[in-house]
């Protein structure tokens, strides 16, 4: 365990704050006065994090710099002005280490390491007698190592920098000295006044079915997202991982860089070209957890379940099925800091995405835990005091040797001081994801339908985030995109995509309504949501279709792990209109840098009118959710006069949208006489709504296709002329039940006017529905998107015509209860 200073006092409540308070302790109670009553809960933590880097300071030769600096040590290394290879190993508790490889013939009696007192061996090798290195560019290797027992075992050295996969999928590691290394042309660029991150695998970058490349993604790629108008890439997957299907994180080795895309040069190439682009680029970094792989993992890599983990269960991740890092333990933190100045070094990058940051912070992990926003439980024995020094240790050391890198916390559970300086008792990172926007916007478009839609909860999901903890905003990343879930473009527009992204394809009411709100979803997002911004490659345009690696359960099939990119390059497709509001959104921010301006201020959230607008960097955002209502000269309220120009909207013909708003017009304010707006002046705004103009298409034709969706024999249909007055009801019967019905029209009573009726109700026989033999009701209603506002129910009370049992339900894809049990669409 971590050793406390002889001055640290007991907590009792009543004593004064313990030894080395954090200097600016009262600074991070002055932002978030609920932190109070823990502030010896912090002090301790504190005092730990303290008394670790002290040790760490006075036990090792150069201090934390040098300690951090191993990989310069440890590993395999060649030393070309001494003309030796050097080999250094952590292996305690084991009676032998041997290096053996291509270069001895594998003979573990030929390259014996020797011990010191701490379990380091070391080996020491000279010149062959010709003057060549012993141990060449690419040969391969391993560590024989002898247990107690005598039995030997072959590991994989944890400091191993380059590794390939053999013809059994187990990696073999390979001595990296190229002749020619990657010099560098270009610095790291300044660190940008707004972050905008473009998340990135290079290796679903490209649109065949196959493995890209780094190569691919810095010719083809880093330009893309320069145009794009984002100021950073986080490149994921980039430490070796086994297993290609886990999306890089079950990490195998820390060190290397995967094989899979290429050689470190050429990733070398890469980021060096994205900073002569001014691009920073951060590496989602994986120290929160590890491979169980014995043969090329940390798995039992001296025989026993610990070593670089904890023993028993608490090193065992019970839901992701890898093996958890023992923080406490001074030859991990020499592993894991050495790994962040080697990617710093080495390769150049300019900060990290540290991933699961909400597992490192509680014993519990965030397993099956909702947090409510209680202090309590941030503090206490849940919280894991021991990852939680780690992680301080970490921002410490890159902020210290790096002032200019970014840190990115992943941490679902709101954390406070989780974006502090170390300093001030907080953990040190720059930026924290806000990873409840995006659960909020599936939620809302998986379960309730757009006239539903809470306001307030929309604005306040996208405010709550701590003062003065920097954020980045997002509608989706990585994890809505995987299998399983579906992008915001496939849950806005689905199976459509297929046939109506095409322009030569009418623009259905379900692709109207998703190139809409997918436009107006990210610029709120981004407007409201943070200090920086992230999207996931692709999903800026609407990819289609969802991401899933090659894996047995697909037949290892490479079709759904690509990015086709190129689809914004076809002119007779539709997904160009999404990704020119894109590059304009990103241009706006770029000019006004309204993401480091501030928070926005909210003026106005009205849940009748469907109406958000806000405030920020001198810019007034309005938004009109209403599916159906355009507003004329709709009071804005403002602080300063004007004018005031329209400089992005989403229903420009530039979009795809209808060019309803004159984007020329100058608006001035006028005196505000109205209590309920915010500002001295008022604007009065067109506003129109958020739905296009309905395809000319008729009611009859709109239930022939659900009918056809549903695969349902019709029983009747009821036209609704208008809304609020009688129904005219249209009753007819199928001569078998459960059989083929007449042509549609025969069941539709056409209205006595041009004016389409507004709701039809139908009633289907689902004698074939699983678990439930009951008649079955449709509400379609016209004015909105057929296929995405169905209101259908089962009886619930016994009636002698079958055709008058309803009961209503809120959506056609969830699960619904009756009496006769579960049935589902």
């Amino acid at each position: 365990m971590v050793e406390l200073s002889p001055n640290y006092k007991t907590l009792d409540g009543n004593d004064e704050i313990p030894f080395d308070p954090p200097p600016d302790l009262h600074n991070s109670i002055s932002i978030d006065n609920l932190l109070k009553p823990y502030k010896h809960q912090i002090c301790y933590r504190y005092s730990l994090y303290k008394s670790q880097l002290n040790r760490i300071e006075q036990d090792f030769d150069g201090g934390l710099n040098k300690f951090s600096s191993s990989y310069k040590q440890f590993g395999l290394i060649s030393d070309n002005k001494t003309n030796t290879i050097t080999c250094r190993e952590w292996v305690p508790f084991v009676c032998g280490v041997s290096l053996v490889g291509d270069f001895n013939k594998w003979d573990k009696c030929s390259h014996p390491l020797s011990c010191d007192a701490y379990g380091t061996w070391s080996l020491s090798i000279q010149l062959n007698k010709d003057g060549d290195m012993p141990i060449k560019h690419k040969d391969r290797y391993k560590l024989a190592i002898q247990l107690s027992d005598g039995s030997w075992i072959y590991r994989v050295s944890p400091w191993a920098k380059y590794l390939v996969q053999n013809d059994v999928t187990i990696f073999e590691s390979l001595h990296w000295a190229p002749d020619l290394s990657h010099k560098w042309q270009h610095p790291s660029p300044p660190i940008p006044k707004s972050l905008r991150v473009y998340e990135s695998h290079v290796g679903i970058s490209s649109w065949e079915g196959k493995i890209s490349s780094y190569t691919h993604f810095t010719q083809n790629i880093l330009p893309y997202i320069r145009d794009t108008g984002y100021n950073c890439i986080q490149l994921m997957a980039i430490q070796e991982h086994a297993y290609y299907a886990s999306f890089g994180y079950q990490v195998t080795n820390l060190f290397a860089t995967s094989s899979r895309y290429g050689t470190p040069e050429e990733l070398k190439l890469l980021i060096d070209t994205a900073h002569g682009m001014k691009i920073t680029v951060l590496l989602d970094i994986i120290h929160s957890h590890s491979s169980k792989n014995i043969e090329d993992g940390l798995n039992m890599f001296n025989g026993t379940t610990g070593c670089y983990f904890h023993e028993n269960g608490r090193g065992e991740h019970e839901h992701w099925d890898t093996k958890l890092f023992n923080y406490n333990e001074i030859e991990v933190l020499r592993l894991l800091l050495s790994n962040l100045r080697w990617f710093l070094d080495e390769y150049h990058f300019d900060g990290f995405r540290f991933d699961g940051i909400t597992s490192m912070l509680y014993h519990h992990h965030g397993n099956c835990w909702t947090f409510s926003g209680s202090y309590d439980e941030y503090f206490g024995h849940h919280t894991d005091l021991e990852a939680g020094v780690y992680i301080m240790l970490a921002n410490h050391l890159i902020h210290s040797l790096y002032p200019n890198a970014i840190t990115v916390a992943e941490d679902v559970s709101g954390m406070p001081t989780l974006c502090r300086p170390v300093s001030e008792g907080g953990y040190g990172f720059d930026y924290r994801l806000a990873m409840a926007i995006p659960d909020l916007w599936i939620k809302l478009l998986k379960e309730i339908p757009d006239q539903e839609w809470n306001i307030g909860l929309i604005v306040h999901t996208h405010e709550n985030r701590r003062f003065k903890e920097q954020t980045i905003a997002y509608t989706e990343s990585h994890d809505q995109a995987l299998v399983g879930d579906k992008t915001l473009a496939f849950w806005l527009m689905d199976a459509e995509m297929y046939q109506h992204m095409s322009v030569l394809s009418p623009k259905t009411l379900v692709i109207s309504r998703g190139m809409c709100l997918h436009m107006m979803l990210r610029l709120l997002t981004m407007g409201l949501g943070g200090e920086g911004y992230l999207t996931f490659m692709g999903n800026e345009f609407g990819h289609p279709e969802w991401l899933d690696f090659p894996r047995e359960g697909n037949g290892e099939s490479y079709h759904y792990a690509r990015r086709q990119i190129h689809l914004i390059s076809d002119k007779m497709l539709r997904y160009k209109y999404l990704y020119r509001f894109e590059q304009d959104m990103h241009k706006l921010e770029e000019e006004t840098s309204f993401l480091s301006s501030g928070a926005a201020f909210v003026s106005l959230k009205h849940e009748s009118d469907k109406l958000i607008v806000f405030e920020r960097a001198g810019l007034i955002f309005v938004f009109n959710f209403h599916i159906e209502k355009s507003y004329t000269d709709y009071p804005v309220g403002v602080t300063v006069a004007g004018g005031y120009n329209i400089i992005l909207c989403s229903d420009d013909a530039r979009y795809d949208g209808k060019g309803r708003v004159d984007c020329d017009i100058e608006y001035v304010g006028t005196e505000n006489r109205e209590d309920w707006h915010y500002g001295d002046y008022i604007i009065k705004l067109y506003v129109p709504s958020r739905a296009l103009e309905r395809p000319n298409e008729s009611y009859t034709t709109l239930l022939e296709k659900l009918t056809e969706r549903l695969k349902l024999p019709l029983l009747a249909a009821v036209v609704d002329k208008e809304l609020n007055e009688q129904i005219q009801y249209v009753r007819r019967r199928c001569s078998t039940v459960g059989g083929t019905t007449s042509p549609i029209s025969e069941f539709i009573a056409e209205p006595e006017t041009e004016e389409p009726p507004k709701k039809i109700v139908l009633w289907f026989y689902a004698e074939q529905l699983p678990t439930c033999n009951a008649h079955w009701g449709v509400t379609l209603d016209l004015q909105q998107e057929y296929d995405m506002y169905i209101n259908g129910g089962v009886a619930s009370d016994y009636d002698e015509d079958p055709m008058t049992y309803w009961a209503t339900v809120q959506h056609p894809k969830k699960m619904y209860r009756s009496a006769t049990g579960a049935c589902s669409w």
